[in-house]
């Protein structure tokens, strides 16, 4: 049997400007760097990589945890974009897609990879991937897509349906390419078993983007939702309440 090609996660090279997905998204942004500073609070690592980073929006916030952080993004076109972005630091931008990391086998200490998962239906090899790069002890926090948000939950209970425990796909519109990229919500305990199974043990998760709602945008002030996303991550991580999970995990 042929061996199946590799597929290129190339979205981003049609014409696609990520820079302006985030056009009045900065509740969402603010929200996730919440995340990650609680998440990171009190650690300094001395290697990071930021998988799937877009135009290095969160690599500067990465960079006060580790003395060196790498910008490591598949699309040439987010590259570009990023230098504008990371101007004057000293990120270091390479191109790579998270199955085949250009990094030595224990080269890094922390690993982030946010707002990917929704594109990988089968994570099992950017799962190794992240497990082989990182050093024993290192950390990796990695952002999941939730099927099993609130509103998902209660839908499936008053339906009388269990939650699915494989990706679900999202898209709305018929897919315009044979090869378009795929937009999936997880089941986030499947998620942390295919990570158990690469080798990386969770240790704290957080419920992120709570607020998610253009109606409340329009109702409550950004520093109001923000004040209450602060007030909610840990407690509505339990039940994995919104539509983004992020966990914290640890390489064995």
């Amino acid at each position: 049997m042929a061996e199946k090609s590799k597929k290129v996660a190339n979205q981003y090279e049609r014409g696609y400007d990520y820079t302006k997905y985030w056009d009045n998204r900065d509740y969402e942004n603010a929200a996730e760097h919440i995340a990650i500073r609680r998440l990171l609070k009190g650690q300094h690592y001395g290697s990071a990589a930021d998988i799937g980073g877009g135009f290095g929006r969160l690599c500067i916030l990465l960079r006060t945890f580790a003395d060196k952080v790498t910008l490591a993004e598949p699309a040439a076109s987010q590259l570009e974009a990023a230098k504008k972005v990371l101007d004057g630091t000293d990120i270091v931008q390479a191109q790579m897609q998270a199955d085949d990391l250009k990094f030595a086998d224990g080269e890094l200490d922390l690993v982030t990879m946010v707002r990917v998962m929704h594109h990988i239906p089968e994570p099992a090899a950017e799962f190794a991937e992240i497990a082989r790069v990182l050093a024993p002890g290192g950390t990796a926090i990695i952002e999941v897509a939730n099927y099993g948000h609130f509103k998902n939950r209660r839908r499936h209970k008053r339906e009388g349906i269990e939650l699915p425990k494989e990706p679900v796909s999202i898209r709305t519109v018929k897919a315009d390419e044979p090869d378009a990229i795929a937009f999936v919500n997880h089941n986030i305990d499947t998620v942390v078993a295919q990570l158990a199974e690469a080798g990386l043990t969770l240790e704290t998760k957080l419920s992120v983007s709570n607020l998610r709602s253009e109606r409340v945008k329009k109702t409550l002030p950004k520093s109001a939702m923000l004040l209450i996303e602060r007030a909610t991550q840990k407690r509505l991580a339990r039940n994995n309440f919104g539509p983004s999970i992020f966990l914290k995990l640890r390489k064995n």
